[in-house]
């Protein structure tokens, strides 16, 4: 069973927590969090690109020349595809890049993807994240008590709003609730900031 440090948001070592072993204590599956990952961004895609066909390219309304006697290969429009300024075929259309991957495969990656963290030792878990009034010098502080000074992500119970406009604008810092913990995320960052209640919340649904 994991046991990691326990700390206040001063940084002081306030005790220690055991983390689940079927969470938090798994060999990561690298294929499986790289079909999670693909499977997010997928779903981050816009999908907006779009050409225009025959149908909806200006003119062509008219025959260009007649059809026979010319010389010449039968046209009928100047806006088909082989003509300049004509329509495109098979172009791109809006279309939706997401698909999902079964609830275990999921379930699998994102255990796998804390699991990572572990080893690492990559992961902080604080007894507790409060602040008074959203001020970033504060959020500030509190990165800098924890000697965080790369790309880290806050896991909270729930989200609280002056965690979260504290830490808006600071680079490389992202605020989650420990219902919206991805794979992403968590691989995306280099440090895993959780609270002990998060941790409490994720062991209670992934187990």
């Amino acid at each position: 069973m994991p046991n990691v440090s326990l700390y206040n948001q001063s940084g002081s070592k306030v005790g220690e927590i055991d983390l689940k072993d079927t969470i938090f204590g798994i060999e990561p599956n690298n294929h499986i969090l790289f079909e999670a990952i693909v499977m997010q961004r997928a779903s981050l895609r816009q999908g907006s690109h779009k050409v225009k066909n025959r149908s909806e390219v200006s003119g062509g309304g008219r025959k260009p020349w007649r059809q026979k006697g010319t010389g010449r290969a039968r046209q009928g429009s100047i806006r088909s595809p082989q003509w300049r300024g004509g329509g495109t075929v098979f172009g791109p259309v809006p279309r939706s890049y997401s698909y999902k991957l079964p609830k275990k495969v999921r379930r699998l990656a994102i255990k796998s993807a804390l699991s990572t963290k572990v080893l690492e030792e990559n992961i902080i878990v604080l007894d507790a994240l409060t602040l008074d009034a959203p001020k970033t010098k504060e959020m500030v502080n509190v990165l800098k008590n924890l000697s965080v000074d790369k790309k880290a992500l806050i896991v909270t119970e729930a989200i609280d709003d002056n965690i979260a406009l504290s830490a808006r604008n600071i680079p490389g810092i992202t605020v989650v609730s420990a219902a919206g913990v991805n794979v992403l995320d968590v691989i995306a960052h280099e440090k895993l900031i959780m609270t002990k209640a998060a941790v409490e919340k994720v062991e209670e649904v992934l187990d």
